[in-house]
């Protein structure tokens, strides 16, 4: 009997969740055209765009900028792995590390006359 109970509820979550997924879809869509429909014809001469064409937009730059997903544990990982490999380094060894990084960039808060000099 509470088998059946919970399954109910996790499909009532399901549903839900998907519509509030599409709903937030719809949206971007709606924001992206309304936005090209405003500015882009006005700046650059070019012509407006359908809803669904703002969906591919918003997909597009999804795939070019924003990446499938999942890059903020790939940058936590990366900020723990660093982390750690700073923690085993003896203290002459970081301070080499940091010699050279100021050699590449530049010691920060310096004027551009100390740094070369």
């Amino acid at each position: 009997m509470k088998m059946k109970v919970v399954g109910k509820k996790w499909i009532a979550r399901g549903f839900l969740m998907a519509l509030v997924g599409l709903l937030f879809v719809a949206i971007g869509g709606e924001i992206v055209m309304q936005l090209w429909n405003w500015l882009t014809p006005r700046l650059f001469g070019w012509h407006g765009i359908t809803f669904w064409e703002a969906l591919g937009l918003l997909a597009l730059c999804r795939i070019l900028f924003g990446g499938l997903g999942g890059r903020s544990h790939q940058r936590r990982h990366w900020r723990h792995r660093m982390r750690d490999r700073w923690a085993e380094l003896t203290p002459e060894e970081r301070e080499k590390f940091r010699v050279g990084m100021q050699d590449r960039c530049g010691h920060f808060g310096a004027s551009v006359t100390e740094s070369k000099a």
